[in-house]
């Protein structure tokens, strides 16, 4: 039968991949659900950098106002050479028709959420160019930091609330990001009487809170490496994230390709690029050690 409408079509059209695709990544993902400023581009994204600031100055009746020209910059997100997250699964046709459940779904929700690691494995992590890859979080340039060097305490968090106040933040976007084992050490934390320091926000379902700022808890946060590893933790204004997504993210249901197997396969593509327009909106907790 000829493809004479989408209906049939084996390429999933626009609102079905928002729906497979899109929107699940979106939720699954722990950094696209953080907060960040998500724009669709199908091409290199050019973002203007706030000016340097100006000098005004005190001037009499008359006195010449002298020039005072701000100075400009830019980041370029999802450049030409940025590589896709890419990954497909054959299945066979009897497998299809035989499985108790929609084999197909499954299989989507799976690819999906294996997508998602992937991307929060690069985009929390502590590698990548900007060039193939994308910079992760803890290797983003021009960020400030606060050098624990021994176990974090209450007192680190601080300093880095200050350093992020210090750079007009916007408070409300502030959100800590750690592992789970550096928030459990955090939620041992007691006063001189036996009382935990920490306790739960009851205006949110399950979740905590530091000093008012939302935790993102993830194990996607990647020690050093070395002979004696370290931690890491940040807390980031996450409305000053920008995140460059492709356009034209996919997923195809390749019924035809593996005909001779009597196979369908299933192709899930997704091209995305993070970058901060305010790098000092990051502060990064360095040197925490492991116990």
């Amino acid at each position: 039968m000829a493809l004479d409408s989408t209906s049939n079509a084996t390429e999933l059209t626009a609102e079905q991949v928002s729906t497979v695709l899109v929107q699940p990544l979106a939720d699954r993902s722990v950094f696209l659900s953080s907060g960040v400023q998500i724009i669709d581009t199908a091409g290199p994204l050019r973002l203007p950098l706030g000016a340097g600031s100006t000098s005004p100055q005190w001037y009499g009746q008359n006195e010449q106002i002298s020039d005072d020209d701000p100075s400009f910059d830019e980041i370029t997100l999802l450049p030409t050479t940025m590589k896709s997250v890419k990954v497909m699964t054959r299945f066979s046709n009897e497998l299809a028709r035989q499985s108790v459940v929609a084999l197909d779904a499954a299989l989507r929700a799976r690819l999906v959420q294996d997508v998602a690691d992937v991307i929060d494995a690069q985009l929390l992590g502590a590698g990548g160019d900007g060039v193939e890859k994308p910079r992760g979080l803890f290797a983003y340039p021009g960020t400030q930091a606060v050098a624990v060097d021994g176990p974090l305490s209450l007192d680190h968090l601080v300093d880095a609330e200050g350093m992020a106040l210090a750079e007009n933040v916007s408070e409300g976007s502030l959100a800590w990001v750690m592992t789970p084992r550096e928030f459990t050490a955090l939620r041992k934390v007691k006063d001189t009487s036996e009382r935990y320091q920490l306790q739960p926000d009851p205006t949110r379902a399950g979740g905590f809170t530091l000093f008012g700022h939302r935790v993102i808890v993830t194990k996607r946060v990647p020690d050093t490496a070395g002979a004696t590893p370290t931690g890491r933790a940040a807390l980031v204004d996450f409305s000053q994230v920008v995140v460059a997504r492709d356009a034209s993210p996919s997923v195809k249901i390749l019924d035809q390709t593996y005909g001779d197997f009597d196979q369908q396969a299933i192709r899930v593509v997704a091209r995305y690029d993070a970058a901060p327009v305010k790098p000092e909106a990051v502060v990064k907790l360095t040197g925490i050690e492991i116990v």
